[in-house]
């Protein structure tokens, strides 16, 4: 027989508290939240203004991670940046790595081949649960729940020894290159993938199920953290955090990339747009996720896994370079000079874990580009907090952020 939670309503209690006329005048508080401290997942600071545990003011201070990845990209070749696209959004660089592989292809007119792009999707994808899984599991600590944060570690990891067999590397890979990738799939890794979902499944339901009617859990996240679709569409949010408000936008749908169009998923969206939905719809994004993986396992192309004119770009094989005077020319210009790219601008978006991760490529020619732009989900993302969180319980702010899931590597980039 199924138990009934009656659950107290949050929001209209904290703004009866707020609305409420004091018996006697209160200081206001000034408190800083961070830039050390475990529940602002990385170096951010909230400053907040507190009238008791009300929050009349918040405001999220960046800059604490600040690397200048944009002005390093005008000063080293195509390929070289690859590497600090692992840097953004660290939990998913298979990810980052493709969205700017796609933006310099298109720059160069470059076509990669159904394999590689199968690749691609199987790689994003499978960075999509590792990601979501981290979220999940730091969520699940924020609000007091440690047992889900060691269950998805522990899948975590099981994924993280299929990027190390795949890539070479467990956490910065660096796998995807300008018109291709920098090696095919190992023999028998797919059935691997696969297996890895078979058993990954299960695992996941119990995972939701500890938190989905947990009480406690309920208790800090139904109605608390609640963004409007209209604020979300004013504020520039993407991903689940877009989703969880009820606006069903996924450029994997609504913007094919990489061969997306080939595959059948659903796209999750929430009805309150409260911490509580943009939980279910990252648990929801992890099964469609298992999903596609295993339609791209099941339609695997045959063929290269990089552009037949990607020659331009890519450094010769070794064994060439040494037997070779022109293939040996090739690699020193192509080290020391960088692919030589036609001039011009390209703005691609990729439906990355945390939202869209947009490049914008500006070219004058030659192997640098001339500017480039990273539009970043999680900075976009974080521009709510000050509307969001003032009016709340300073308890609240814990769930809020857990719910947000940002990255800050990506936000101060």
């Amino acid at each position: 027989m199924a138990t009934e939670f009656a659950f107290p309503d949050n929001a209209a209690k904290t703004a009866e508290a707020a609305a409420a006329k004091p018996e006697f005048q209160t200081e206001k508080m000034s408190l800083s939240m961070g830039p050390s401290h475990p529940s602002t997942h990385g170096v951010l600071r909230l400053q907040m203004e507190l009238d008791g545990e009300i929050l009349t003011k918040c405001d999220p201070v960046l800059g604490y991670l600040h690397r200048g990845d944009e002005k390093i990209a005008e000063n080293m070749t195509y390929n070289q940046f690859v590497p600090y696209t692992d840097r953004l959004d660290y939990l998913a660089p298979l990810a980052n790595n493709m969205a700017y592989a796609i933006a310099v292809e298109r720059l160069a007119k470059l076509e990669v081949p159904a394999r590689c792009q199968a690749i691609r999707v199987l790689t994003a994808e499978m960075a999509r649960i590792s990601a979501h899984l981290m979220g999940l599991g730091a969520f699940g600590i924020d609000t007091g729940a440690w047992t889900v944060f060691m269950y998805a570690f522990e899948e975590r990891e099981k994924l993280y020894k299929l990027f190390e067999e795949l890539t070479g590397a467990r956490f910065t890979t660096s796998y995807t290159r300008i018109g291709g990738v920098s090696r095919d799939v190992p023999e028998g890794w797919t059935g691997r993938v696969n297996a890895f979902c078979d058993q990954f499944l299960p695992r996941l339901e119990e995972m939701l199920a500890l938190l989905t009617r947990n009480k406690i859990f309920m208790d800090r996240t139904v109605d608390v953290g609640v963004i409007t679709k209209e604020e979300a569409i004013a504020y520039g949010l993407t991903g689940p955090n877009l989703r969880g408000s009820g606006v069903g936008l996924d450029l994997r749908k609504d913007k094919p990339y990489s061969g997306y169009e080939q595959y059948e998923f659903d796209v999750p969206v929430g009805t309150k747009g409260d911490c509580y939905d943009r939980y279910l719809v990252r648990g929801e994004e992890m099964r469609q996720s298992v999903r596609i993986i295993k339609q791209v396992i099941a339609k695997f192309p045959g063929g290269d896994w990089y552009a037949k004119d990607a020659r331009r770009i890519f450094a010769p094989p070794k064994d060439k370079i040494l037997t070779s005077m022109e293939e040996l020319i090739q690699n020193f210009m192509i080290v020391t000079e960088g692919p030589q790219m036609p001039p011009g601008e390209v703005y691609f978006e990729a439906e990355n874990p945390k939202g869209i991760l947009g490049f914008y490529v500006v070219s004058k020619g030659g192997g640098v580009p001339w500017r480039l732009k990273i539009r970043s989900p999680s900075f976009c993302n974080l521009s709510i907090l000050p509307k969001v969180c003032t009016g709340c319980l300073i308890s609240d702010v814990v769930a809020i952020l857990g719910s947000l899931d940002f990255v800050m590597g990506e936000c101060d980039r």
